[in-house]
């Protein structure tokens, strides 16, 4: 039974679909044999929904053998074999934001723009409304905006936020907010880092002072960091993953901004190049509209 956000995430990926899945169809459907000319159409039309060309190559290969296991004749059935290959290929991993082990703590991560804050408030308000008691940390001091920004959005889901003036130390922030999450008896605490990529080493720095912090003043709690990354960037998305997972290490992916681009594909791209888990995609501007992601969903949205 397909979920209210299936719906969501059909509409969500209008711009991929037309882009991909029509582009597709009425590929194949010119065909009266599978050869080789129509796995390089197939090829291009994954190149351009930014599917990536070391992944796209890997989806060849893989529905080839399908094509074969399947005894496949005709070339409108390819698409299911394609089906059949991106479900294996993004895998059905757990994607449950809160493991069972309470207190929890979750870094989360990301160059400025992509929709941190806002993933962080979507967040706060889904965990809020699954009865989990929950608390911000303001530790992106660098910008004044993503402070107060982050204070709305507390405001809006209704949970604490624990914040500091803009330009103090985010270890700081991080500490006091682990000792009002200790005090408040606090399930789980979110904690908005930094997202400057330019500088490498300051941002290497401040995480792992952070990091630090939680495991000396917090190790009973379960610890896990998410990068938010913007889908309609597309394989720049998985450029910047790559150069965060230098920094430290990723546990899952949050992509924003599915509903508004062509790029969904991006999706694939991300789990075959980082080995690292979409968790959560985000398909609107409403509160409710980032959810968990659920890779049969997400393939038969996108077809």
């Amino acid at each position: 039974m397909f979920s209210v956000f299936f719906e969501k995430l059909k509409n969500g990926l209008t711009k991929t679909r037309n882009g991909f899945t029509d582009k597709i169809s009425n590929m194949l459907n010119l065909y009266v044999n599978i050869d080789d000319e129509l796995y390089e159409e197939l090829e291009e039309i994954l190149i351009t929904s930014d599917i990536g060309v070391e992944t796209t190559l890997d989806i060849i290969e893989k529905v080839k053998i399908k094509v074969k296991e399947n005894k496949v004749k005709d070339p409108k059935e390819v698409k299911g074999c394609l089906k059949e290959v991106l479900v294996e290929m993004l895998g059905s991993e757990d994607n449950n934001i809160i493991k069972n082990n309470l207190p929890a703590v979750i870094l989360v991560i990301g160059v400025n723009g992509v929709g941190k804050t806002t993933s962080i408030g979507k967040i706060a308000s889904k965990l809020k409304a699954e009865k989990y008691k929950v608390m911000l940390a303001a530790a992106d001091t660098f910008r004044a905006a993503a402070i107060d920004q982050l204070e709305v959005w507390s405001n809006r889901a209704g949970v604490d936020l624990i914040r500091h003036q803009e330009g103090s130390d985010p270890a700081a922030v991080v500490y006091d907010a682990i000792q009002a999450s200790k005090a408040r008896k606090i399930d789980v605490l979110i904690c908005d880092t930094a997202g400057r990529l330019h500088n490498k080493k300051n941002l290497m720095d401040e995480l792992g002072k952070i990091n630090r912090i939680i495991d000396r003043e917090y190790s009973e709690a379960s610890k896990q960091t998410l990068i938010v990354l913007d889908a309609t960037t597309g394989q720049n998305a998985v450029q910047q993953a790559k150069q965060f997972m230098e920094v430290c290490p990723i546990d899952g992916i949050v992509l924003t901004k599915l509903d508004g681009t062509a790029k969904g594909g991006v999706v694939i791209s991300i789990k075959h190049q980082l080995n690292i888990p979409v968790k959560l995609i985000g398909v609107g501007e409403s509160i409710d509209d980032l959810q968990e992601f659920n890779t049969k969903e997400f393939v038969e949205a996108l077809f």
